[in-house]
């Protein structure tokens, strides 16, 4: 499989709506979450009004179908309007889903790898997933680190690791 992987613009938000459906954890067996789940305000500030100062994100398109399906994204959200990575003003929040057909390729690795390579990847970045999402092993390898955890949660950081040249 040949993947693109491009930066994420404004008219992109459409589809960033979409993967961050795609990023609600539910453990196996469960039944889907209504799609409208998106919309309540604690889930929607992670895409609502995208391509504000500071966002920063990349999708990735199947080359053969020129389809998109899997985004990364960085959102700072503050102590005002704070998401459930919250840790401090400064950081900001990861967002990532693949199509759940396209998960298992590797995809996920690459458009981490790909942001954190990037400008925007150059600073502290925190998250949080479901203790038994398989991803928490994606983010270890990464250099993510848990922070707190409560029944469900992991609250996760990867402290800023910028890049020396040479």
């Amino acid at each position: 499989m040949v993947w693109i992987i491009q930066a994420l613009k404004e008219e992109d938000e459409p589809f960033l709506w979409e993967m961050l459906y795609q990023a609600l954890y539910l453990p196996e067996g469960q039944a889907p979450l209504p799609r409208e789940v998106i919309y309540l305000p604690e889930l929607a500030r992670y895409v609502q009004d995208w391509g504000s100062d500071g966002d920063c994100g990349f999708m990735v398109i199947d080359f053969l179908t020129e389809k998109p399906v899997g985004a990364v994204w960085l959102r700072l959200l503050t102590r005002n309007n704070k998401g459930y990575g919250y840790v401090d003003d400064d950081t900001p929040e990861l967002g990532i889903a693949v199509f759940p057909e396209y998960r298992g390729q590797g995809i996920g690795t690459q458009l981490l790898t790909h942001l954190l390579e990037s400008p925007c990847g150059q600073s502290s970045i925190s998250l949080s997933v479901s203790i038994d999402n398989p991803a928490v092993s994606l983010y270890k390898r990464f250099g993510f680190e848990v922070v707190s955890r409560s029944d469900e949660s992991l609250l996760m950081k990867r402290d800023c690791q910028i890049l020396k040249p040479g």
